[in-house]
């Protein structure tokens, strides 16, 4: 009877490594840490996949409360929620590309609630919407989970990580929050700019003209009308940035 049970929790310590390093990618990856997605989910998919790797390797046998095991504890949480944050850096950008595009249409006010971001404008939630539905239709969902378990075999549990390697790449991979939100927004920005030049000559010929009661109007109207003409554009932009984003993950993991 005690070498049963000290053999259930030989194997409860083997399966908790792959567990926490999972469950870790799941809390922090796009699509999978929204509010929509339940707490009991996320365990049974991380019970599931920690189920579905077990087998493909062999597991150190670690004491989770000695010390070398409470240091492997937190590596394994900070290479999920690398991993994770990296995705998460292509929502930051349509976050703050949507954001930009708002100010600019006079619909800075208009927030809706975001599950995952937070109170958000209205047109960043549409872009988010938009780029999570790019994401399930690139098969975005069962490359990321192939990535996970495929870390297992490239950033085995028990060896050390170059964690500054792999925090200078994050540092540097979130500089194109900024530059993702450019591409996005670019375009829309310029032409509303153009219009707004416009709204303010013919303010300056007709000063008996109320602007605020044209130009707010005016500007939601040719926002809506030029965001319309923009989203093929933008969805390759959305495109081009997940698929940055797994090359990104890929070089962290070390695959490229």
């Amino acid at each position: 009877m005690d070498l049963l049970v000290a053999e259930v929790v030989e194997r409860f310590y083997m399966l908790l490594w792959p567990m926490i390093r999972i469950s870790a990618f799941l809390l922090s990856a796009p699509l999978f840490s929204i509010r929509s997605v339940t707490v009991r989910i996320r365990v049974l998919l991380a019970v599931v996949l920690t189920w579905m790797v077990y087998p493909l390797t062999s597991w150190p046998e670690l004491d989770p409360f000695s010390a070398v095991g409470i240091k492997e504890v937190f590596n394994q949480v900070f290479i999920g929620v690398m991993m994770g944050l990296i995705l998460q850096v292509v929502n930051a950008a349509l976050v703050v590309g949507g954001q930009a595009i708002s100010a600019s249409m006079g619909l800075g006010m208009a927030n809706m609630v975001d599950p995952n971001m937070g109170n958000v404008p209205v047109i960043s939630q549409f872009l988010i919407i938009c780029s999570t539905l790019l994401f399930l239709g690139l098969g975005g969902h069962v490359l990321v989970i192939t990535m996970l378990l495929e870390s297992f075999k490239l950033l085995p549990i028990g060896e050390m990580i170059g964690g500054e390697e792999l925090l200078k790449l994050v540092v540097q991979w979130s500089s194109m929050i900024f530059l993702g939100a450019v591409l996005l927004a670019m375009p829309i920005l310029v032409s509303l700019l153009f219009i707004n030049l416009g709204l303010g000559v013919i303010t300056r010929a007709a000063p008996a003209l109320n602007i605020f009661a044209v130009g707010f109007p005016a500007m939601i109207l040719a926002g809506i009308i030029l965001l319309a003409m923009s989203m093929n554009s933008i969805g390759f932009r959305i495109q081009w940035l997940w698929r940055q984003g797994f090359e990104t993950l890929s070089q962290a993991l070390g695959l490229s």
